[in-house]
């Protein structure tokens, strides 16, 4: 059964595209017609496609790795927050770092330095600055939260990407196929869907559009972080049976022991 429908997606407004001169040819595939000089896109291949982008992500969810959501433009940032946090998943809402992924180590140090002045602060370390200096620290700690904050727990790089609107994060994109990690995006008919693995063909301007599409995508990423928790418990389950069988078979062979050694006197 599909994780969305042609009707949910439809009221979500994810059939409308750009218009027709500013399209990409890339994208003809995608689109079902044109009205009124703006281009209506497929929707039966965009509920395909969401599945096939879901299946994919749970998948990765239930390996235990991370996927890295990027959106940066202000109608997706509320909700691509939200829906990344349900599934404690790392998103980046406000300017993409230059180097965020090609050159991760410089990331992790400015995230530690975050962490390094909250524990100077906490062992008074830092009591003996003037409030000025004490003030520009702040400032300094409040900003690395601002734009670093929600990839704390970001401790390698991520197995995957989710972008909305492929020509705002291209920077992003470009740095995910450099490193080969797989990009999942929003791709709307004025961007060019051929350096994304998993293209979702959708209205990326509406906020609407984009919950549609993260709701069914979140949603299979908490179906990957159930699963691989009922497996750990399974897993875990069977090494406390085995070893409960080991400590069995070691008591009776240490009971058996001082007969088989009075027989062997006698």
């Amino acid at each position: 059964m599909s994780r969305t429908n042609f009707d949910q997606l439809l009221e979500a407004g994810c059939h409308f595209g750009h218009l027709k001169r500013k399209w990409n040819p890339a994208m003809a595939p995608y689109i079902f017609m044109e009205r009124n000089g703006i281009h209506i896109i497929d929707l039966h291949k965009t509920v395909a496609k969401i599945d096939e982008a879901a299946e994919a992500m749970k998948q990765i969810a239930k390996s235990g790795k991370k996927i890295l959501f990027v959106a940066t433009k202000k109608q997706a940032k509320t909700v691509v927050a939200e829906k990344a946090t349900q599934v404690n998943m790392p998103y980046v809402i406000e300017r993409w770092p230059g180097g965020m992924l090609t050159n991760f180590p410089t990331i992790r140090k400015a995230v530690k330095k975050m962490s390094t002045i909250d524990k100077l602060i906490a062992d008074g370390t830092y009591s003996n600055l003037s409030k000025r200096e004490l003030l520009q620290v702040t400032r300094q700690r409040a900003k690395l939260e601002k734009n670093l904050g929600s990839i704390a727990d970001l401790n390698r790089l991520p197995s995957a990407l989710f972008v909305v609107d492929v020509l705002k994060e291209q920077i992003a994109v470009r740095e995910a196929n450099r490193l080969g990690i797989p990009v999942f995006a929003i791709v709307d008919t004025n961007s060019n869907p051929d350096n994304i693995d998993f293209v979702i063909p959708a209205n990326d301007d509406a906020s609407k559009s984009i919950e549609a599409i993260l709701d069914a995508c979140v949603a299979a990423i908490n179906e990957g972080l159930e699963e691989r928790k009922v497996e750990k418990a399974d897993q875990d389950a069977a090494a406390n049976s085995q070893k409960d069988g080991r400590e069995v078979e070691v008591a009776e062979e240490e009971a058996e022991a001082p007969a088989a050694a009075e027989e062997a006197a006698e």
